[in-house]
């Protein structure tokens, strides 16, 4: 089995403007922030084509929100959160899918002062490329040190190693070694509507780094989307992007649809480990065990190499949210059958397939909305998810995922590793649950 685990380091990389040289954005995931310069009004913007202006402004102590559509100007401000509570030394403005949002810098710390989802003010469709290749960044008033480009990220989750087809990491060459590749939820202010995928750089030390965004065009409708909670697989001379259209889930339930929360696989042979990419889109059929509202979370493997067939991991919900997970199989990933389910949890997710030694085991992680004999751990399975024994490491708050990385055989002494995530929010409460969370690095513990 898996060796025991312990906590080696914790990560919070937080970094409103991830790229400067993004504009005309591709995706809406943009951001503008600056210093503040002295005792005036300050004001951030991004500039439309089409005349539209989505501002922010600090004056007097408040944040507020400016939106200019079609000529007329709305001021929108948050009561309860708009009042700066200690001297803020930067403004930030964020696009994010559809939610614009105003950020302070405070005690060391960005703090959300106000937010909006323009779709309920009239707006225009933020996913509509056209449109987006007409905004352009601007700031007037007491500003300084500007920044413009692409929206990072105030936390990461839904960690998940990059692999070949054949379920090892992929490693490429590092200041200290070779690193291993993951894929993340970079966590906008706000709710699941406000994130994307990233990808990231673990080096041997520890260490990890930002490298890449994927974004999505889905079958079915037109735009560009942040969809997440991601595998990217190398097979072969291509990529493969399984993902899960968390990108316009609703925050309100009475909002959410039965069948529209899915996954969507991508194919692609740019690199990309580097940049921004926009990537088309194909639904992947999943089978369920029953009546299911939706699927997510995939992991795809090819256990015996090309030309074999295919494992894919993922987790169905009964409810909106009462899910579990399952894997299916096939001879290729348009003909999978189910092979098994874990149809005693109603809070288990992060489905991951791992070799270990010649067996394939099943990670997955039990939240604590589980009963009480399957509550917080990592669960291990056999391939029909037949429970075979528990991963032996810290459960951290949320539902984390069991992403283990293994020796790497190039590396005398290397040891095994886990990479996870927890619930911590930034932001402060505005921003709310979706900002989860720290990266928790963990390593193979030392025999007692």
């Amino acid at each position: 089995m898996l060796p025991p685990f312990e906590i080696a380091a914790r990560h919070r990389p937080v970094s409103l403007v991830t790229a400067t040289d993004v504009f005309p954005l591709r995706a809406p995931f943009g951001a503008v922030e600056a210093g503040i310069s002295g005792a005036g009004s300050a004001e951030l913007a991004l500039d439309g084509a089409d005349g539209t202006r989505l501002a922010v402004r600090l004056e007097d102590g408040r944040a507020s929100l400016r939106v200019r559509i079609g000529g007329a100007e709305q001021a929108l401000h948050s009561r309860r959160y708009g009042r700066v509570r200690a001297p803020a030394t930067r403004l930030a403005l964020t696009l994010t899918g559809s939610q614009l949002a105003v950020l302070t810098h405070e005690r060391g710390a960005w703090v959300a002062r106000g937010r909006i989802d323009l779709r309920e003010i009239g707006g225009p469709d933020t996913r509509d490329p056209a449109w987006l290749a007409g905004l352009r960044p601007d700031a007037s008033g007491a500003v300084d040190d500007v920044r413009a480009g692409s929206f990072g990220q105030l936390g990461l989750r839904d960690i998940r190693l990059v692999s070949h087809a054949d379920g090892s990491p992929y490693r490429v060459a590092g200041g200290d070694g070779t690193d291993v590749l993951f894929t993340a939820t970079s966590a906008g202010p706000g709710f699941f509507d406000t994130a994307h995928t990233s990808v990231w750089s673990l080096c041997a030390t520890g260490g990890i780094s930002w490298r890449s965004d994927l974004f999505f065009e889905r079958p079915d409708r037109p735009g560009v989307y942040g969809d997440h909670a991601t595998h990217l697989v190398r097979d072969g001379e291509r990529w493969l992007v399984a993902t899960s259209t968390w990108s316009d889930f609703p925050a309100r339930k009475a909002d959410r649809v039965p069948g529209s929360l899915g996954v969507t696989l991508a194919t692609s042979t740019d690199d990309l480990t580097r940049g921004q990419h926009v990537l088309a889109t194909r639904r992947l059929e999943l089978p369920t065990d029953g009546a299911s509202v939706g699927v997510w979370d995939p992991h795809l493997v090819r256990p015996d190499g090309p030309g074999g067939g295919w494992l894919v991991g993922y987790v169905s919900a009964r409810r909106f949210f009462d899910f579990h997970p399952l894997v299916a199989a096939g001879p290729s990933l348009d003909h999978l059958a189910l092979r098994g389910a874990a149809t005693d949890r109603r809070a288990t997710e992060g489905t991951t397939l791992l070799r270990v030694g010649a067996d394939w085991r099943v990670l997955a992680s039990d939240g604590r909305d589980n009963r009480r004999a399957v509550r917080g751990r990592f669960p291990v399975f056999d391939t029909a998810l037949r429970e075979v024994g528990t991963l032996a490491a810290p459960y951290p708050t949320n539902i984390p995922w069991p992403t283990v990385v293994p020796p790497d055989p190039g590396m005398p002494g290397d040891r095994w590793r886990l990479v996870t995530f927890d619930g911590t929010r930034y932001a402060g409460r505005l921003a709310g649950y979706g900002t989860h969370g720290d990266v928790l690095i963990m390593r193979q513990a030392p025999a007692t």
